[in-house]
């Protein structure tokens, strides 16, 4: 029997509506969500993504403003520039996109974002919080992949889990959000020997190691859960477009969706739903800033 798929689609839809109608209560109390993000450089396809950034912000009312750095700024540039908009009593959220030019600390940027404004949940100051199960802003892939076990019916108390992936913005936060669900979790990486002992004992597998294809039907306990992460773009050569690429997951899709019990395809699975927490965020940081009780203004 193939796997049961899903979707993430229809609950990214509904994350936004319900962003939409928070930000509108917002409003009325006399509090707006703006959101200003950082593109280092000018490539074409990162203003592409910026301005698909904006469409998505505009359309649940959080209004959006991008900064194009010069890719030469170094690194006290940058985090002098992020740390102004963390002091801007305007500015309610920041993200960074990355990659940076390769002679920038993206860790030592991200730290120097205000963690009341951290939209993406990547201030050291939130990942380490996740610890604690008390983050203020959470990130927004672990958040994901949580919502959309939720939204699946699948119950992680108890489970084994195993996370193959071990990056300290996906793989680690994602694990550390299963352990404060109380799952048993085992992490590995695209370097773990005989991946597919640990992985085949899993009853929910997490794929989130960015590597097309890792994860094949062999690595899968019949009947698993699988969530894939990974969004990676690869060749996919035609005779009219011998340049076209596709994107995949980490996963195997039809070779696992002939085991496993559950899979999340891609696109259309974590992707999406990533993209609408983000936004979700944004709202939750204006509430945040409210109060400020857990830590001292940024600076």
């Amino acid at each position: 029997m193939a796997a049961r798929i899903i979707s993430g689609t229809a609950l990214a839809e509904r994350i936004r509506r319900e962003t939409a109608a928070r930000i509108e209560r917002l409003r009325a109390d006399g509090l707006g969500v703006r959101l200003d993000a950082i593109l280092v450089g000018d490539p074409d396809s990162g203003v592409i993504y910026a301005r698909s950034q904006q469409r998505r912000c505009e359309a649940v009312g959080i209004e959006y403003r991008l900064h194009t750095l010069e890719p030469t700024i170094d690194d006290a540039g940058l985090q002098a520039y992020i740390e102004r908009l963390s002091h801007d009593p305007e500015v309610t959220g920041i993200m960074l996109n990355l990659p940076l030019p390769p002679h920038l600390d993206a860790p030592a940027a991200q730290y120097a974002i205000d963690p009341y404004k951290d939209v993406e949940g990547v201030n050291p100051a939130n990942i380490g919080l996740l610890f604690y199960g008390t983050p203020i802003i959470a990130p927004c892939t672990a958040l994901a992949v949580m919502a959309m076990l939720r939204e699946a019916g699948v119950a992680v108390k108890g489970r084994d889990v195993c996370v193959v992936g071990q990056g300290s913005i996906v793989g680690k936060p994602i694990a550390l959000a299963l352990m404060a669900e109380e799952a048993t979790v085992r992490t590995c990486n695209k370097y773990t020997r005989d991946l597919a002992a640990h992985t085949r004992d899993a009853e929910i597998l997490i794929a989130a190691a960015g590597v097309p294809g890792l994860i094949r039907g062999e690595h899968v306990q019949p009947g698993a859960v699988v969530i894939d992460v990974g969004i990676n773009t690869v060749a996919a050569p035609t005779l009219e477009n011998p340049s076209a690429t596709a994107v995949v997951g980490d996963v195997r899709g039809a070779e696992v969706a002939a085991i496993a019990g559950a899979l999340t395809p891609v696109p259309g699975g974590v992707g999406p739903v990533t993209v609408a927490l983000l936004l979700q965020n944004a709202a939750e940081a204006v509430a945040k800033q409210r109060s400020r009780r857990r830590l001292p203004a940024h600076g």
